[in-house]
């Protein structure tokens, strides 16, 4: 051949790349492979040239790139970089689709969902991020504005909305679902708007307020977080100092004494404005956002009741007994 160029055949070609003969014969029909060349009966040869341009459209459409973008590319119109950028951005939103359709699998496999339930979680797990934001801004609006607790409470809300990420574990598509499904709750937002304390009890203690009650919360809410964080049980000794305090609190503002009767009027009232499922959506929110416990937002009424407690056994007797 004195330094020809080899040709190849259609078999030839397939062997070299794996291609299958009938893929190169539809590439060359189709103009993707035009050959190089033909024997005087009519046999399709191909150059090195075509062996490379064969081996280029392997891998593209391996990569899932369509005909049409294959010819721009073989045409020269689209560089192989730019239809990589594309194609990798592409393969990474279906990436998250399939990883978010996975975690949804195994949600309805753990939890036994039927079918109506199975047809409400896959809605709530495929809402966008502007949706699911603006289910939240509209949950936080309907507790109104119409009392001190509600206020307080639509507050709180607002200093950690729960944001799915993208690319949300099992844990925190769990979380999301079950979240989704408790704001959508009416009765869920009325128990979040009653979250910060019921108003006062005035058969216990007449003329109270409910808005002066109302006022103290925050500063319940701060001291039981740095109590927490100090590591002090609400049962130990090192708790009666808060709970002097707060009650001291309570008894400037309300104008009543500090004594056991206030302090066991306080204790059922924290007692009653804790609400369990109110503190599963603060846990399921920190589940959402990976957060570690916050203080600031565990429920403080239960460890302020408890704290009380051993207060008034405190004052009752119990302070440097020997017995």
């Amino acid at each position: 051949m004195n330094g020809a160029t080899p040709l190849y055949s259609i078999g030839e070609l397939s062997v070299r790349t794996g291609v299958p003969v009938r893929t190169i014969r539809f590439y060359s029909d189709t103009g993707l492979l035009p050959p190089t060349d033909r024997t005087p009966a009519g046999y399709r040869r191909y150059d090195e040239a075509a062996l490379g341009r064969l081996h280029l459209v392997g891998v593209l459409r391996e990569l899932d790139v369509d005909l049409g973008t294959v010819r721009r590319v073989l045409d020269g119109d689209l560089s192989v970089a730019d239809v990589a950028a594309a194609h990798a951005d592409a393969t990474a939103l279906q990436i998250r689709a399939l990883r978010l359709r996975h975690s949804m699998l195994r949600l309805v496999a753990r939890r036994g969902a039927g079918p109506e339930e199975t047809v409400l979680m896959h809605r709530i797990a495929r809402l966008t991020s502007d949706e699911r934001r603006r289910a939240v801004a509209d949950f936080i609006a309907g507790l109104g504005a119409d009392t001190p607790q509600s206020r307080d409470a639509a507050a709180a809300l607002r200093t950690a909305l729960p944001e799915l990420p993208e690319e949300p574990s099992d844990a925190q598509l769990a979380a999301w679902v079950e979240l989704a499904e408790l704001i959508a709750d009416d009765d869920f937002r009325a128990r979040m708007a009653r979250a910060a304390l019921p108003p006062a009890d005035e058969e216990v203690l007449p003329d109270v307020a409910p808005e002066a009650v109302a006022e103290l919360i925050p500063y319940v809410r701060q001291t039981v977080a740095a109590a927490r964080e100090a590591g002090i049980d609400p049962e130990a000794a090192g708790a009666v100092p808060v709970a002097d305090a707060v009650a001291e609190r309570f008894a400037a503002v309300l104008g009543r004494p500090d004594g056991p009767e206030l302090r066991e009027w306080m204790a059922r009232r924290f007692e009653a404005g804790h609400d369990p499922l109110v503190e599963r959506y603060w846990r399921l929110v920190w589940a959402v956002n990976d957060w570690q416990v916050i203080p600031g937002h565990q429920p403080f009424q239960p460890w302020m009741a408890r704290a009380l407690g051993g207060s008034g056994r405190v004052g009752t007797g119990l302070r440097g007994a020997t017995h």
